[in-house]
């Protein structure tokens, strides 16, 4: 039986980068007021936060099937066409994800050695953090190709 869990790994994960925006942003706007001296870090935190805020949203959403699609077109199709497409989509789709992963790693392998300004860190760390997403994305959508490929045996079987 394969019951979808309604909180993953990639959500909670982004979950909690959004609560420490949330809170790097409002340490920010008090930092322009005189209650809080302003610490010069946190429009860079806030930044990169965002980032591997952002980059981790994006295997929730395809855990999901969330993402938008003009689908108008292929709802056109007969059911089997529309899988089938969905399928070659979503394989072409894995491809690309992992050459996006390979220039991802040559990516860190280049910033490596370069120091951020306010942040005793190397921007490797910013520019890993799609190189690390890149794998849940991957995994989500091999799960979906797995899926599509049951049901298409499942309809061919049925027939």
């Amino acid at each position: 039986m394969n019951v979808e869990r309604k909180y993953s790994l990639e959500g909670t994960i982004a979950t909690l980068l959004f609560v420490a925006l949330i809170m790097v942003v409002l340490l920010q706007i008090l930092g322009r007021t005189n209650l809080v001296a302003g610490p010069v870090w946190t429009e860079e935190v806030a930044r990169w936060l965002w980032v591997w805020m952002a980059f981790f949203a994006i295997p929730e959403v395809e855990r999901q099937n969330a993402q938008l699609k003009m689908g108008f077109l292929a709802e056109m199709l007969a059911a089997k066409v529309q899988a089938v497409l969905y399928l070659i989509i979503d394989v072409a789709y894995f491809g690309i994800m992992v050459h996006l992963s390979f220039i991802g790693y040559k990516t860190i392998l280049r910033t490596w050695r370069n120091e951020s300004v306010t942040l005793p860190t190397s921007d490797a760390l910013l520019y890993a953090s799609a190189f690390v997403a890149s794998f849940f994305v991957l995994f989500r959508i091999a799960q979906r190709v797995w899926r599509q490929v049951q049901n298409l045996k499942a309809k061919g079987e049925g027939q």
